[in-house]
C-alpha cells in the first residue's frame, strides 16, 4: 500500500482522534465511579501512563515505517509526540494543582528532595523543548543542532520509565513491562545510538 498525501491526512486525523479518547473518557470515568473517593493518585497515574504509552509509540513509528516500507509514516511522529507532551503536561498540572494545591514552596522542595519527581521534571523539560522545536521552522533555524536536540528523546524514554518505576508504592510488574518495551525499542536503534554516544 502506498501512503499518499490523502491517506496520510486521514491517518493523522485518526491518530488525533484516538489520542484524544483517553481524555474524553475521563468525565464518564468519574461519573461512572471508576475512580475512588481519593481520585488524585489514580488520575496522576492515568495521565502519566498515557504519556508513557504515547512516548513509546513515537519510537515504534520509524521501525514500522522501515518494516513496511511506508516512509511517509514517520510524519506522524510529531502528532503522537505532541499528544505525549499534552498528557505529560496534564500529569504535571494535576500534581501541581490537585495534589500539592499550588503550594509553590512545597513543589520546589518535592522536586529537589524526591528523586522520581526530579526525573519527571527533567523528562518534562526535554519534552517541552522537543514540542516547541517540532515545527519545520525550528528545524530550519537549528539546522544540524535540531537532530542532536531531538535525539534526547532516547535517554528520556529511560528517564520516564525509571520515574514510573520509582513512583509506584507497590507492584513492579507494570513498570517492568514498560521499561522492557522501552529497552527493546532502543535496542532496535542500537547502531544509531552507538554512533551518537561515541
Amino acid at each position: 500500500m502506498r501512503l499518499d498525501a490523502p491517506r496520510l491526512r486521514r491517518l493523522r486525523l485518526l491518530v488525533h482522534g484516538l489520542a484524544a479518547l483517553p481524555l474524553l473518557w475521563l468525565p464518564w470515568g468519574f461519573a461512572a465511579g471508576h475512580f475512588s473517593a481519593d481520585p488524585v493518585p489514580e488520575l496522576l497515574h492515568y495521565l502519566g501512563i498515557w504519556a508513557l504509552r504515547l512516548l513509546l509509540l513515537t519510537l515504534c513509528i520509524a521501525p514500522l515505517a522501515r518494516r513496511f516500507r511506508l516512509g511517509p509514516l514517520v510524519r506522524l511522529r510529531r502528532a503522537v509526540g505532541l499528544w505525549c507532551f499534552a498528557y505529560a503536561s496534564l500529569h504535571l498540572l494535576a500534581w501541581v494543582l490537585l495534589d500539592l494545591q499550588l503550594a509553590w514552596g512545597l513543589i520546589g522542595e518535592e522536586i529537589i528532595k524526591r528523586g522520581f519527581i526530579t526525573l519527571g521534571m527533567v523528562a518534562w523539560v526535554v519534552l517541552l523543548l522537543l514540542a516547541i522545536t517540532s515545527t519545520q521552522g525550528w528545524q530550519r533555524r537549528l539546522g544540524g543542532h535540531w537532530q542532536r536536540l531531538h535525539n534526547w528523546i532516547y535517554p528520556t524514554v529511560l528517564v520516564v520509565c525509571v520515574h514510573f518505576w520509582w513512583s509506584v508504592k507497590s507492584g513492579w510488574i507494570e513498570p517492568l513491562i514498560y521499561l522492557l518495551a522501552g529497552l527493546v525499542l532502543l535496542a532496535l536503534r542500537r547502531d544509531k545510538l552507538t554512533r551518537l554516544w561515541r
